[in-house]
């Protein structure tokens, strides 16, 4: 049994590992997917303090080996519920684990268009990661759809090597920082068609192309692509916790400021639950917070 279970080994759940070991507790850390979570899709973080600019993926491998030079266990599994007994379970799909608090930072998931063919498109010409794919279209035509902080950086990546990228914008105006945006806007081979929807995807083993149209309807057209990226934005997956964390209508978990959930001894930190910006730093400050409740938690039974 380990005094704290975290889920999920984004920058939350790490930062918690790491607080919570300073504070003398045992910790697992229980990740499903990827070490380091959605920051390691960011080729480039340039508002991260300490670090002029730095990768998501070195800044995740930075936190994850901290984590586990303090004595962080760590484990690859899926959790799939939690039981609110004494000890409390964690219920994985490879095993069951006991824990006297649980902190959930399960992050968010990439969002899709729910498009027909979306999911069989997905690493067929449908990505959602320039550093990751990127040099399969060097020299290429690449469409990005969002204009978000997290298209912007697509978009930039992908501009230094492709030949054109296509941006395709729901809205009249890109929404991420306007120092993102100028150097976008300075860049001669991206073409930014604004209010735009992406309505279906052209292909059949392989991307080919997009089906677009105006955000007030009319005519379809369609733009020839060598692929394209998914970059707007994420959704929760905390359907697993509801009967322990409550969701909001949009899925987060209803935790506050102090990371508390409803449910004594259970914590929510980072992307998974309800708050105002969802940034790296942001994050990381969830997970402190979480973990020095949950030590407080454990050490005087209640917060």
């Amino acid at each position: 049994m380990h005094e704290i279970v975290i889920i999920g080994a984004g920058p939350a759940g790490l930062t918690a590992a790491i607080y919570g070991r300073r504070a003398g507790k045992t910790v697992l850390v229980l990740e499903k997917d990827t070490f380091g979570g959605q920051v390691t899709f960011s080729p480039r973080l340039e508002n991260y303090p300490g670090f002029a600019q730095i990768s998501g993926n070195e800044l995740a491998q930075r936190m994850l080996e901290q984590a586990m030079e303090l004595g962080a266990d760590i484990d690859m599994d899926t959790v799939t519920g939690i039981e609110d007994a004494d000890p409390k379970v964690v219920i994985g799909e490879n095993a069951r684990y006991e824990a006297k608090s649980v902190i959930i930072a399960a992050g968010a998931r990439h969002r899709r268009l729910g498009l027909a063919g979306e999911e069989a498109m997905i690493g067929n010409g449908l990505s959602f990661c320039a550093v990751c794919d990127g040099a399969f279209y060097q020299g290429g035509h690449v469409a990005v759809i969002g204009g978000g902080n997290t298209a912007l950086q697509e978009i930039a990546l992908l501009s230094e090597t492709c030949q054109k990228v296509t941006v395709v914008q729901n809205l009249p105006f890109l929404t991420g920082e306007q120092r993102m945006i100028d150097q976008i806007l300075a860049r001669p081979n991206i073409e930014i068609l604004y209010s735009t929807l992406c309505v279906g995807y052209e292909g059949e083993d392989h991307l080919t192309g997009l089906l677009l149209q105006s955000a007030e309807g009319g005519e379809i057209r369609s733009l020839a692509v060598d692929g394209a990226f998914l970059a707007i934005g994420t959704e929760p997956e905390n359907q697993a916790y509801a009967a322990l964390a409550p969701l909001n209508e949009q899925g987060y978990i209803r935790a506050d400021e102090t990371c508390r959930t409803p449910t004594p001894g259970i914590f929510a930190a980072g992307d998974c639950r309800v708050k105002a910006h969802r940034q790296v730093a942001t994050a990381i400050s969830d997970g402190a917070t979480a973990a020095l409740n949950a030590c407080r938690w454990l050490d005087a039974g209640k917060v």
